[in-house]
């Protein structure tokens, strides 16, 4: 199993160990989860593309002139999952999923132009993969993280559980639309960490983890938060990610960073 940081500030150290070492690392999240069952051992030169889905958090549609103002209390309304402070305050700014761009980037062995994200506010299915033959698979199941989890831990066997099932027959109805990467930029910050690679996305990470704790201790603003980002991002040097020595120290200084700009806010 991996955490979410380790695979997005370290992934390209823990994936070449893992292979070194002929380890399996089996992903809980629910979009790789749902990629990893729709990829089915498939070779990646047959792959096009891996489609994220996202809720599109409780600001889906509004446009950044309207989140200036926006509470903590609206922002820890989630739509459709119930998740911690941090996690939850990501998902509305689309870090989260910008974290799982970066994420599926290292898991999958792909690079980050073919990891793409759609909205998709039901959350029924948790991911797709597109392949070069035009067929697109999807995992579905209702928005219930023992599902993936339960995968990971009986894997590569299915059993039986009592949790409830998802019935199609009363689905009204799975929509889709694209992202709003102008207001969104978490997702444009993602793909450019993701290019990089290197340290970037340990500034991507930690400057995301400051800004979300000085928003929700009422310090700064909520759009701060992608402003933050971008200017550690745009400051930082990037160095190769050879050792987590390095990854560390660009951790360290996206913090100190992002503190000295939040200050200024």
């Amino acid at each position: 199993m991996a955490s979410k940081e380790i695979l997005v500030i370290a992934g390209e150290i823990v994936m070449r160990e893992a292979k070194k070492h002929g380890v399996k690392v089996l992903p809980v999240d629910s979009e790789h989860s749902a990629i990893w069952q729709c990829l089915d051992g498939k070779p990646t030169e047959s792959i096009k593309r891996l489609i994220l889905t996202a809720s599109g958090g409780p600001f889906r549609g509004k446009k950044r002139d309207e989140l200036h103002e926006v509470t903590v209390e609206q922002a820890l309304k989630h739509p459709t999952w119930t998740m911690g402070r941090k996690i939850t305050i990501d998902s509305s700014t689309m870090f989260n999923k910008g974290l799982e761009m970066i994420e599926a980037r290292w898991l999958f062995g792909l690079p980050i132009e073919q990891v793409d994200v759609i909205i998709h506010p039901q959350s029924i299915i948790h991911s797709m993969v597109e392949y070069n033959d035009g067929s697109v698979i999807a995992q579905l199941s209702v928005n219930d993280m023992c599902y993936p989890i339960q995968y990971a831990v009986v894997y590569p066997d299915r059993v039986p559980n009592s949790m409830h099932h998802l019935d199609l027959a009363k689905m009204k109805a799975l929509t889709f639309e694209e992202p709003d990467t102008e207001t969104f930029v978490s997702l444009r910050l993602a793909r450019e960490a993701g290019h990089a690679g290197g340290t970037l996305p340990a500034v991507f990470n930690a400057a995301n983890e400051v800004a979300v704790e000085w928003f929700l201790n009422g310090r700064i603003r909520y759009t701060r938060i992608w402003d933050c980002v971008e200017q550690c991002m745009a400051r930082h040097g990037v160095r190769p990610a050879d050792d987590l020595e390095t990854v560390s120290a660009a951790d360290t200084w996206a913090r100190a960073e992002a503190e000295k700009l939040c200050r200024t806010y």
